[in-house]
């Protein structure tokens, strides 16, 4: 069924269990995802971000992904992640989204306040949620990497005040995450992740959770993550399970599909494991 952030995230905060949100940028994708959500009885989100759309444009995601989350057994959100620009915002609601997330996390504190405030209003107007970020999380690769991460971790005062402030639904911190590929471990500020859920007391969303470890995921839900962002490992395991398929001999693209989306399910199996949210739809 197809359901807001709200209807997955705020059961998810109270039971303190973890949802992925797992980018879907094809149809094997969306499938191994809310495939292997009906078979674990788990709450699942799904989408795609501004960043992804040359692979897949917004319009066509919409055409897919709606309509097998209003069919699923099980409750799907199709969320808009890292939206950059208010246009593509605007679109993605359109289109049938049912959660934004408004990515102003480069601009100023106060514009970041203003711009996510008006979302909030436009999306809540028709049961909307919207996400959005404080602090930077940079990625581990090129313009996006930060050379002293520790100057864009998500301030837990400024946390409250802007959630206050902006009326957000659920927010993205900074604490020691990146998106993409993680070229050393990672140090989670697990502390900062404790103190800004209990003084912002709403849903916090960690980016860039594909190569973090195990203990990490169950440390940092049990401590007020609710929303966890995967892309790289499902999108990597899809091209594992391409090159099986060639090992075995497979010669066309009809043949490959299967071994793509067993690959990929068993990635979207183990975060849903890990996460806490089996048999809890």
């Amino acid at each position: 069924m197809l359901v807001n952030m709200n209807d997955i995230l705020l059961p998810a905060q109270k039971g303190g269990y973890g949802v992925g949100f797992f980018n879907a940028i094809n149809v094997e994708m969306a499938r191994a995802v809310i495939e292997t959500a009906e078979e674990l009885n788990a709450p699942v989100m799904v989408g795609t971000a501004e960043i992804l759309l040359p692979a897949m444009e917004l319009e066509h995601v919409a055409q897919y992904l709606i309509p097998m989350a209003k069919k699923a057994r099980v409750p799907v959100c199709v969320h808009y992640d890292h939206g950059l620009t208010l246009g593509r915002c605007m679109e993605a609601l359109k289109l049938g989204f049912t959660s934004i997330m408004y990515d102003c996390s480069t601009l100023t504190y106060e514009e970041n306040i203003e711009q996510v405030a008006e979302m909030v209003k436009i999306c809540h107007a028709t049961s909307v949620t919207v996400e959005g970020e404080l602090g930077h999380v940079g990625d581990t690769f090129g313009a996006g990497r930060l050379e002293n991460p520790e100057d864009y971790y998500t301030s837990p005062e400024m946390a409250a005040d802007y959630v206050e402030k902006t009326g957000v639904d659920s927010l993205a911190v900074a604490v020691g995450n990146a998106h993409g590929d993680y070229a050393f471990a990672p140090e989670l500020d697990f502390e900062r992740i404790k103190c800004i859920s209990e003084k912002t007391k709403i849903p916090l969303v960690l980016h860039g959770g594909s190569g973090l470890s195990d203990d990490d995921f169950c440390n940092a839900v049990k401590l007020g993550i609710s929303k966890v962002n995967i892309f790289t490992d499902i999108d990597k395991a899809g091209k594992q399970g391409i090159e099986e398929g060639l090992a075995a001999g497979e010669k066309t693209m009809m043949g490959l599909i299967p071994y793509e989306i067993n690959a990929m399910k068993k990635v979207v199996e183990k975060y849903i494991r890990l996460f806490g949210s089996v048999d809890r739809a």
